[in-house]
């Protein structure tokens, strides 16, 4: 599968100063990670089934026809979630991801750790075509992912 380059111009904020720039950390990923922009001796600590808004100190301008799309890290911890959030092509302002515990202990976030990865890809125009039917496949309609849930 071939894949094609999208310029994206990023605007560091002051507290954002000596963070690694997003990037994907493998070859082939298609997400960038997002670093939490904290000070440096500030820590967030999640509780059980508490959320947090995590600054990146990011802020981007993403041509038109694309949006972003965040969601968690690879290397995530058990029992986080991030927020997926989609953003406009027009937004200017700092991307923040919302942090959700949903372990049993207390979850703290530090400077500079990757706290979710950011997708651009660019938006397709769709058409939608009524039927009466559509084609078999092998998972048919039993479930809706490969774990049946």
């Amino acid at each position: 599968m071939s894949s094609s380059l999208i310029s994206v111009s990023l605007r560091w904020l002051e507290h954002g100063q000596g963070l690694p720039l997003p990037a994907q950390q493998t070859s082939g990923a298609a997400g960038l990670d997002l670093a939490a922009a904290l000070l440096p001796e500030q820590v967030i600590e999640i509780a059980p089934g508490d959320h947090a808004i995590i600054p990146t100190s990011t802020a981007i301008a993403l041509p038109r026809g694309t949006r972003h799309r965040s969601g968690r890290t690879q290397d995530w911890r058990p029992n986080m979630a991030s927020w997926r959030s989609m953003h406009q092509a027009l937004y200017r302002g700092e991307i923040k991801v919302l942090l959700i515990n949903h372990g049993a202990a207390a979850f703290p976030v530090r400077r500079c750790e990757r706290i979710a990865q950011m997708v651009v890809a660019p938006v397709s125009a769709v058409t939608l075509i009524e039927t009466e039917t559509l084609d078999n496949t092998e998972r048919g309609e039993d479930g809706h992912s490969s774990t049946d849930r």
